[in-house]
C-alpha cells in the first residue's frame, strides 16, 4: 500500500505540473496564434480567441484546484497511515498552491470575465478602454501568480521524490548514544 500511495502522489503532481506548463506554453499561444487569427478573421479574433481562453482558464483552475485537494489527502494519508514525518515546508507549499487554485478560480476568473464584458459590450467607449486598460493588468498579475504557481509546482516534485523519513518509537527517529 505504500507503494501505491506514493506513485498516486506522483502521478498527481506530474499531471498538475505538466497541465500548468502544458497551460502556460501550448494552449494559451496556440488560442491567440496566427492559425486561430487567420480561421476567426480580423474583427471577430480578439471576442472570440479571448472567449475560448476564458473557457480554458476556468477549467484550468478546476484542474488545479482538484489535484492540489489530492496532493492535501496524499499528504495527510502518508502522515497518518504511515507515521512518516512529513516537512512543515510541504504542507506549507501546498496549502499556498491550493490557495493560489482557489484566489485563480473565485477571484482573477470572475473579476477577469467582468472586465471582458464590459470590454465587448460596456455602455461607452470610456468604459471599455477602462476595462481594456485594467483587464491588461489582471492579465499580466495573473500570469506572474501562473509562473509562481509553475515554480511551487517543481518544488513540489521535487519534494515529493525524496525519500522520507519514518518515524518510528513514538515520535523518536534517531537514538543518541
Amino acid at each position: 500500500m505504500t507503494g501505491f500511495l506514493r506513485v498516486m502522489g506522483v502521478v498527481n503532481a506530474a499531471i498538475w505540473f505538466g497541465a500548468a506548463i502544458f497551460f502556460t506554453a501550448v494552449i494559451g499561444p496556440a488560442v491567440f496564434s496566427q492559425e486561430t487569427h487567420k480561421l476567426f478573421g480580423e474583427t471577430a479574433f480578439p471576442y472570440y480567441a479571448g472567449g475560448i481562453a476564458m473557457i480554458m482558464i476556468r477549467r484550468y483552475f478546476l484542474l488545479q484546484i482538484i489535484c492540489a485537494a489530492v496532493a492535501l489527502l496524499h499528504f495527510l494519508l502518508e502522515k497518518i497511515s504511515f507515521q512518516r514525518k512529513l516537512t512543515r515546508f510541504t504542507l506549507i507549499l501546498l496549502l499556498s498552491l491550493f490557495g493560489l487554485g482557489l484566489i485563480g478560480r473565485f477571484g482573477f476568473y470572475p473579476k477577469m470575465e467582468a472586465l471582458r464584458q464590459t470590454m465587448y459590450f460596456g455602455q461607452t467607449a470610456e468604459q471599455k478602454e477602462k476595462a481594456r486598460s485594467t483587464f491588461g493588468a489582471w492579465h499580466g498579475f495573473s500570469q506572474v501568480v501562473n509562473l509562481v504557481m509553475i515554480g511551487g509546482l517543481f518544488i513540489y516534485l521535487i519534494q515529493l521524490n525524496k525519500p522520507v523519513e519514518s518515524v518510528r518509537y513514538g515520535g523518536v527517529t534517531k537514538f543518541r548514544g
